[in-house]
C-alpha cells in the first residue's frame, strides 16, 4: 500500500471513530435530558387515545375492528411524528452555538460533518426507536391473536414513518442551521408543522371548492406535501381502493395502485429530508460556529 493510500485509510478510520464517539455522546445526552422518555410517552399517549377511539362501538367510514384501529393510528402518526421531530431538531445548532458547545468542539480533532451526522443518527434513533418498539409489540400481539395479515401492514407503516421522520429531521436541522435564535426556530418549526399537517389541507380544499381540478392535479398537489404522501401510502395499506378519498382515491387506486402509492410515500419524504440535510450541512460548513 502506498503512503497516500495509508494516509487516506487512517483519515477514514479517524473519521469513523470520531463519528461513533459523537453518536454515543449525543445518545447519552438524549438519555440524560429524558428525550427518549418524552418521545415514548408522547407516542403511547396519542396512539393510545386514537386506538381507543378506533375501538369504539360506532363504525367509522365503514371500517371495523383492527382496520379501524390502524386507520386511527395512521392519523396519529402523520400529525404527531412531524411535530415531535421538529421540536427535537429545530434548536440543535442554535443551542450548540449559544451554549458554547461549538467552541469546545472546534478544539477537538473532529470535523463538522462528523458532528452533523452523529446528531442526525442520534435524533433519528431517539425518535424512531420507541415507535419501532410499539410496532413490534403490536406485531407480536397480532401473531398471538391469530392475525398474521397485520405483519405486512406494520412493516409498511414502519418504512413510511421512517421516511416521514427522515424528512422532518432534515427540515428541523435546516431551520436550526439558518435561524439564529431559539425563539425564531420554534416559530418557524411550528409554521412548517402547521403547513404540512393542517394548512395544506385547507388550501387544497379551497382550491377544490373554487376550481374544478383533474384528479391527477389533485394528487400532485397532495403528494407534494411529505405528510400527505405518507398518509396516502399508509391508507393504501389499510384500504387498497382508497374509498375514504372519494373520486381522487378511485383515480389513485386504479392508476397507481398500492405499490406505486407506497413508493411515492417512501421516496418523496426521503428525498425531501435528504435535500434539507444537504442544505443544512452546507450551511453549517460555511457559517461561523461561534457567535
Amino acid at each position: 500500500m502506498t503512503i497516500a493510500g495509508t494516509t487516506a485509510f487512517d483519515a477514514r478510520a479517524r473519521s469513523s471513530g470520531a463519528l461513533a464517539a459523537l453518536v454515543r455522546l449525543e445518545l447519552a445526552d438524549a438519555l440524560r435530558s429524558r428525550w427518549l422518555a418524552f418521545t415514548a410517552t408522547s407516542y403511547l399517549g396519542v396512539f393510545g387515545l386514537f386506538g381507543w377511539l378506533g375501538l369504539r362501538e360506532s363504525t367509522v367510514l365503514g371500517f371495523t375492528g383492527t382496520a379501524r384501529v390502524v386507520l386511527n393510528a395512521v392519523n396519529a402518526i402523520v400529525v404527531v411524528l412531524p411535530l415531535v421531530a421538529l421540536v427535537a431538531t429545530s434548536q440543535t445548532v442554535v443551542r450548540a452555538r449559544q451554549s458554547g458547545y461549538f467552541e469546545l468542539f472546534l478544539t477537538q480533532p473532529c470535523r463538522r460533518r462528523d458532528w452533523f451526522w452523529a446528531t442526525v443518527l442520534a435524533r433519528a434513533a431517539v425518535l424512531f426507536g420507541p415507535l419501532l418498539a410499539m410496532l413490534a409489540l403490536v406485531a407480536a400481539s397480532a401473531m398471538l391473536l391469530g392475525e398474521p395479515s397485520l405483519g405486512p401492514l406494520l412493516l409498511r407503516t414502519a418504512l413510511v414513518t421512517l421516511a416521514l421522520l427522515w424528512s422532518y429531521v432534515g427540515l428541523g436541522l435546516l431551520v436550526s442551521s439558518i435561524v439564529r435564535s431559539p425563539e425564531r426556530a420554534v416559530v418557524v418549526a411550528l409554521l412548517i408543522w402547521l403547513l404540512g399537517a393542517a394548512l395544506h389541507d385547507f388550501v387544497l380544499i379551497g382550491l377544490l371548492l373554487e376550481f374544478h381540478l383533474e384528479p391527477h392535479v389533485v394528487f400532485v398537489l397532495t403528494a407534494a406535501n411529505p405528510v400527505e404522501s405518507a398518509r396516502l401510502a399508509l391508507l393504501s395499506g389499510v384500504d387498497p381502493e382508497l374509498t375514504v378519498l372519494g373520486p381522487v382515491g378511485f383515480w389513485i387506486a386504479n392508476t397507481l395502485g398500492p405499490r406505486a402509492t407506497l413508493w411515492v410515500g417512501l421516496a418523496w419524504p426521503f428525498m425531501t429530508g435528504t435535500a434539507a440535510l444537504g442544505l443544512a450541512l452546507r450551511r453549517l460548513n460555511r457559517s461561523d460556529l461561534v457567535g
